[in-house]
Parts: C-alpha cells; structure tokens; sequence
C-alpha cells in the first residue's frame, strides 16, 4: 500500500513542478517537500467526497500556509476534485487556481481563504469547536508552516485549542528548517519546539514526513487521543525529490525555468 501512495505522491510532485513552470512564479520549495502528507491525507486519512466537495460530514483540511497552494490544488485534482487539465492555469488572471487558496474563486475543496501566515489555526480551532457543538464526528486537520510559528496569532490559537480540549483537530507542522531569508533557527529560533507544544497542553508527536509508515503511526497515535489536540512535527526537506532544490531557502518563493523543468522531472 505505501508504495502506491510513493507513486501517488511522485505524480503529486510532478504536476506541482510543471503548474508553476507554466505560471511562472510560486512556491515550489515547500510544495515538493509536503506533497508526501498531502498524498497520505486526501488518500488515506481523510474521509472526503471529490464528488461532493460541500459533504456536511467530510474532514476539513485548512492550508494555514497559504503560499503552498501549488501542492494543494496538485492534490485536489489528482484526487478527482477537478480536472487535471486545469492545473495550468495557476496563477493566471482570472483563474480559480490563485496564488493562494480562495474559497471565493469557487475551486472545490477550498475550506479556507488563505494568505496572512498564522491565522489558519484559529480558524480550524473554531470550526473543531463548532463540530463539536453540533455533535458531528468529522476531524480538522491543519498545516502549519515552522517558520508561520514565529506568529504570535498561532500561539494564542493553541492555547484555545488545548483550553477547549479539541481532540478532533490534529495540526501537521512542517519542520524543514527554512524559511524565506534562511534557516529558522536564525530568523528566530524555534527550538526546543516540541516541548512548546507540550507546554501549551498538545499532544505531540514527532515523524519523517517522507516515511509513509511514519505518518501512518503519527496519525492513528493522534486519532487515538482523547482528551486534547495533536500536533505531528512532521520533518520534511524543502525540495523533496529534486536534488537541485533540497534544502535551499532559495527556492522558498521561485518556480523552475522551462529549462530546469525537464532535468527536475527527470530526478524524479
């Protein structure tokens, strides 16, 4: 089964590069590097319907980063949201596939209008809160950037989320190390992260965001849990798959030349 979802995830990779070839500008780093979680999500671990997007009971996924929306919609149409085809209108005027993720644009699957790095968190607090209100049994999931931490927003959203004792929402953060102007430890250090986390009431736990049976464990461990939120610090390469572009915070916010395409394809 893993290696199905290694195929899947290697297909998810190749349409990422080849939409932000053709539009010529986006995030292709972070996108590479999470596309594993987001095969594992939408292929495994969430209960959604691609035919129908608005289903009252689907998992909800919230895209706290925003930027990483090349890997999103790569996913929703490998998953059957909508055509393939489509993906190469990112980012082109008028397109449903913006730079960043709107529910306004009318793409299936959108859940949340994203682009301000750390409120992403209190949304999905707020709809965690909400299902439990109307006693629905459907999970928040929400992806989280390391260096989006650096958001006081993010931590004020934790704090609730522990306080309110949200064991339907589950927050992937993607620890690759980097952000836009270099390593996160030096921006603004981060560490020791995941006794933050535990000091803010979370259920924590730690994987290779590139080993499936990693993630695998790290989401049943955080279904399991029944008395407060969980967060995967899911460590990921920024790049992931091309060697040109792994761990360079470079490629954080640059899309491949039509001359790098092929030779990027090729690697993987």
């Amino acid at each position: 089964m893993n290696q199905s979802l290694k195929q899947i995830a290697k297909e998810i990779r190749l349409l990422t590069l080849q939409s932000l070839c053709a539009a010529g500008s986006g995030h292709t780093g972070a996108s590479l590097g999470l596309a594993d979680i987001f095969t594992f999500l939408y292929f495994r671990q969430m209960k959604h319907r691609p035919q129908e997007p608005d289903w009252p009971v689907r998992d909800r996924l919230i895209l706290s980063i925003g930027h990483v929306a090349p890997v999103l919609y790569a996913t929703l149409a490998k998953a059957g949201y909508f055509s393939l085809e489509e993906l190469s209108t990112l980012r082109k005027l008028g397109t449903r596939l913006q730079g960043h993720p709107g529910r306004e644009h009318g793409l299936p699957g959108i859940e949340l209008s994203a682009g301000s790095l750390g409120q992403g968190l209190s949304v999905a607090v707020g709809m965690a809160m909400a299902a439990k209100h109307q006693k629905l049994a459907y999970q928040i999931y929400a992806i989280t950037g390391d260096g989006e931490l650096q958001e006081g927003s993010i931590w004020e959203a934790a704090m609730s989320a522990a306080h309110y004792q949200l064991d339907n929402l589950t927050v992937v953060v993607d620890r690759n190390g980097l952000q836009i102007d270099g390593t996160t430890e030096s921006v603004m250090k981060l560490e020791p992260l995941s006794q933050k986390w535990e000091s803010f009431g979370w259920n924590v736990i730690q994987c290779d965001g590139h080993d499936f049976s990693e993630i695998e464990n790290s989401f049943k461990i955080a279904s399991a849990e029944k008395t407060k939120p969980s967060v995967i610090i899911a460590r990921t390469i920024m790049g992931k798959g091309v060697s040109e572009i792994e761990n360079q915070h470079q490629w954080h916010g640059k899309a491949p030349e039509t001359t790098e395409l092929e030779r990027f394809i090729n690697q993987l």
